[in-house]
């Protein structure tokens, strides 16, 4: 991975994080909690997603959005959009919720 490529990763992944606690945040919920309702054995796993260093399995993204109050295809497409952002281009381009950013839905979740 070329390192402007590597950097903007690591940006995304941290906006994913923020999206992510301020979601947990909004719903009273601790990482322990959200660890536990998610099935997860160490709440650190939430903490680590949550400081930009790891990222929600698609597997477990369901469960992850029931949990936090979200509707699961809707936070499926806003993590497709920080952790694969080309690929969310391809699919979504000219799509109606890509006028709003990012961060506008996580001041919302």
């Amino acid at each position: 991975m070329n390192p402007a490529k590597a950097a903007l990763t690591k940006t995304l992944r941290r906006e994913a994080g923020r999206w992510l606690k301020a979601a947990r945040e909004s719903v009273g919920l601790t990482q322990a909690e959200l660890a536990e309702k998610t099935g997860l054995r160490y709440y650190t796993f939430v903490s680590q997603v949550e400081n930009g260093l790891g990222r929600v399995p698609i597997e477990a993204q369901a469960v992850w959005a029931e949990s936090l109050g979200l509707e699961p295809g809707q936070f499926a497409r806003t993590l497709l959009r920080y952790y694969e952002p080309e690929l969310y281009r391809l699919l979504f381009d000219g799509a109606a919720e890509e006028a709003e950013p990012v961060a506008d839905r996580a001041a919302q979740a």
